[in-house]
């Protein structure tokens, strides 16, 4: 199916909705007391409106089911969205009333478990490299949730930054529907135009998300957004490679690395995972003097590069894509090393360097490694 004139207007309109949707929703959530109110581990310095999911949500309902009919079966949009109204109640919950993290999580099972049993999409199996083929059998199920509730809480937690989240999912949605146009059946391509509609509605939302923000997506849009990408990832996951297994969560390195991370970092301290802290990637940004939209931009750009190799695994050899995995993750690591995010004992990439570079540092090695 070719992008038609057609396609493209509709795009369009579904970018005006959110456009003229934002700014009704900015007034109705400060109305409605759904409000971001400044403390410790927030950014923000004066009350903000947190229901930007809110029209995100609402126009990509109107585009997929009413712009879009006839192109995007109902059958398969309409179960979707009824796991993301789900998630949207759970997160307008949460930004009104503050959830547990199990209220929270149990929100986020009901709509997993409707995907799953409902839409049908699932995690059946995968290929792997010498294996071959393995079935999951009795594993689909907690796969399945533990990708959803994975992605979700990832996209999550790096909702930090004035239009961090919703970027960071424009560039990762972008490159998964264009993955899935170029390389999913003719039959299913109907999966990419559902994705090019969430791009479109978080476009609209975009400009008044940006710093300065004048609206939070909240719990209610990053939930959504999150929820929405492990949906639509997963359901390339059907016939599942190697490559297409890797894909996804090349594509979000920033959220899932960043989501690792504060789970050691928190482990180690003998913290709850879900207790939030001032640690993440685009906090240690700030710290190291970058300015917010500066973070921000910076998180962007290893964003695109992670998709930009995601997108070049799709091409490339075996060999190939086994250099370029390793040189990605030589290349972040090294990043997370320098940004403090790797605690300097355990920073081998810079002591390396340090070591061949620094004659003074090298012989303080030597002569401590003899010495024992």
């Amino acid at each position: 199916m070719l992008v038609s004139f057609g396609l493209i207007i509709k795009y369009v309109l579904t970018f005006l909705i959110a456009l003229i949707l934002t700014p009704i929703f900015k007034i109705i959530s400060v109305q409605t007391g759904l409000v971001d109110n400044p403390n410790a581990r927030r950014m923000n310095q004066v009350p903000m409106p947190s229901a930007g999911g809110l029209p995100i949500f609402i126009t990509f309902a109107i585009s997929s089911l009413v712009l879009f009919r006839g192109v995007i079966p109902f059958g398969y949009i309409s179960k979707i969205l009824l796991g993301g109204l789900v998630i949207v109640i759970t997160g307008l919950l949460d930004d009104k009333f503050e959830l547990t993290p199990r209220q929270k999580s149990l929100g986020i099972l009901i709509a997993a478990l409707i995907i799953y049993y409902f839409a049908g999409i699932r995690f059946d199996f995968f290929t792997a490299p010498l294996l071959g083929r393995i079935n999951l059998e009795w594993l689909s199920l907690p796969v399945t949730v533990f990708w959803i509730f994975g992605i979700t809480n990832a996209v999550n937690l790096i909702d930090g930054l004035d239009g961090l989240a919703s970027g960071v999912s424009i560039i990762g949605l972008t490159t998964i529907g264009v993955i899935g146009y170029f390389f999913l059946h003719s039959s299913q391509v109907f999966i990419s135009l559902a994705i090019f509609c969430l791009v479109a509605s978080i476009l609209g939302f975009f400009p008044y998300n940006f710093h300065p923000a004048k609206i939070y997506l909240g719990d209610t849009g990053a939930l959504f957004l999150g929820f929405m990408i492990a949906v639509l990832t997963l359901q390339g996951l059907k016939n599942v490679t190697f490559i297409s297994l890797i894909t996804p969560l090349i594509i979000l390195g920033v959220p899932v690395t960043d989501t690792f991370f504060a789970m050691v970092r928190r482990k180690a301290k003998n913290m709850p995972i879900s207790v939030a802290d001032k640690q993440h990637l685009h906090h240690r940004l700030l710290n190291l003097g970058f300015t917010h939209r500066g973070a921000v931009l910076t998180i962007y750009g290893i964003a695109i590069l992670f998709s930009f190799v995601a997108l070049l695994l799709n091409y490339t050899s075996r060999f190939g894509t086994i250099v370029l995995i390793i040189a990605m993750v030589f290349a972040f690591a090294f990043l997370l090393e320098l940004i403090g995010l790797i605690s300097e004992k355990y920073s081998f990439i810079t002591k390396s360097f340090r070591f061949f570079g620094n004659k003074e540092y090298r012989s303080q090695v030597l002569h401590k490694y003899f010495k024992k």
